[in-house]
């Protein structure tokens, strides 16, 4: 199995991603950190990657909450049981949607938008890994 890290979706991916059948999800998101935060202007050098994407993390409730979706269980990875990896991820959060055109509206919100920054700046690379929302 190859796994690659990425931050931003290719074009051909979001058009795939939203074009799959709706209903409710949870959003699974293997998160790996930047040991600096970059951001594009070159403030806030000295945050660690971590502490610039919990800008993102703290902010980004309200923009869930805006579309009817909420955060769910989210914490540091701190082992591996089963299988191999050449790097575990840093975390691990998640986040239950009502729908794709919820997830869809939260992202393209100029609001979202103005806080992404923060996720770019401290993310060096994620997985997210949709999965069925049965518990809705």
């Amino acid at each position: 199995m190859n796994v690659v890290n990425a931050v931003t979706p290719t074009v051909q991916q979001i058009t795939d991603f939203f074009g799959a059948k709706e209903g409710p999800f949870v959003m699974i998101n293997l998160l790996k950190f930047k040991a600096r935060a970059e951001y594009p202007d070159g403030r806030d050098a000295e945050l660690t990657g971590l502490e610039a994407y919990m800008r993102y993390g703290i902010a980004v409730r309200a923009e869930l909450e805006r579309v009817g979706a909420r955060p769910g269980h989210a914490g540091p990875v701190t082992g591996l049981l089963l299988g191999e990896v050449d790097e575990l991820w840093d975390m691990v959060a998640m986040a239950h949607y009502p729908s794709l055109a919820a997830m869809r509206a939260m992202v393209e919100h100029p609001d979202y938008q103005a806080i992404a920054v923060h996720r770019t700046a401290g993310l060096a690379g994620q997985l997210n890994i949709k999965m069925q929302d049965t518990l809705a």
